[in-house]
């Protein structure tokens, strides 16, 4: 059996992540969350003040975005067999860190951490959206009704880790319109979410 996708656009506040993975999920008829919805009151009181989230903060949130990314797709499959792609789901999705995209993939961050049976069930991508300082502060203090302050950037920066040289992204220029950043993942990316059969 083919195994479902899980999809997370990844990247700094400003990047666009929602944006596209709305319009990917759309190309690829797939569900799409936004991780933004999963984060739990407290860590949304932190980041509406400025101040930056911890990696206890982030943990039960990257957790939570896993199990709901498993358990839709899991509802996907027994609903029935899909005609022409696998089953799968879109995220968005700072995933900033290596330990935190382990996270998503299924893995304990540790270096001897369990790999849980989800992982084994589920292919699992990035999309980083890769952006510069200027551009992603210009199109933040443009951003109106989000809890993410422009402010927050740097802290954000300097936490990212490019996910350059893991398996499985694909990276991607803010600059491109979402047309083009749809058209280049789904040349990149397709291949793993067709089904055999048609690809």
């Amino acid at each position: 059996m083919d195994k479902p996708t899980f999809i997370v656009v990844m990247g700094v506040s400003g990047t666009g992540k929602s944006t596209l993975g709305a319009a990917l999920a759309d190309a690829l008829c797939l569900p799409f969350v936004d991780g933004d919805d999963l984060h739990p009151p407290s860590n949304i009181a932190k980041m509406s003040r400025g101040t930056p989230l911890t990696d206890d903060d982030r943990r039960p949130w990257l957790d939570s975005i896993r199990n709901t990314a498993v358990g839709r797709i899991q509802a996907a499959i027994e609903g029935g067999p899909l005609s022409d792609h696998k089953a799968g789901i879109i995220v968005a999705c700072s995933a900033l860190k290596k330990s935190y995209r382990e996270i998503l993939r299924g893995r304990d961050p540790s270096p001897s951490g369990p790999v849980d049976q989800a992982e084994l069930a589920v292919s699992t991508y990035f999309v980083f959206l890769k952006g510069d300082k200027d551009s992603l502060m210009e199109r933040m203090q443009q951003r109106t009704g989000h809890f993410m302050k422009a402010q927050m950037l740097e802290s954000q920066l300097a936490t990212l880790e490019c996910p350059y040289g893991e398996p499985g992204v694909v990276t991607v220029p803010i600059e491109w319109s979402t047309e083009e950043q749809v058209q280049y993942v789904m040349r990149n990316l397709g291949h793993v979410y067709y089904t055999s059969d048609v690809v």
